[in-house]
């Protein structure tokens, strides 16, 4: 279990660090790439989340905050 919840901090914060890293580019397409990146991460630790949910026998992973 302590995997999963690595792998799910670790794809959260690659998240929010493509977005900072679209948020700051100059370039379109980079702007664009970064933006995409930044979704599929947030897609890929909403799916761990999920499981890590569904292992534990719950909606919501321990010491996550509830899914809005």
């Amino acid at each position: 279990m302590k995997d999963m919840q690595a792998q799910l901090e670790k794809l959260q914060r690659d998240a929010a660090e493509c977005a900072l890293i679209r948020d700051l580019a100059t370039d379109p397409k980079k702007r664009e790439l970064f933006a995409k990146l930044a979704e599929h991460l947030a897609v890929l630790a909403s799916a761990v989340e999920q499981a890590i949910g569904e292992s534990t026998g719950s909606d919501i992973a321990p010491d996550l905050p509830p899914k809005p």
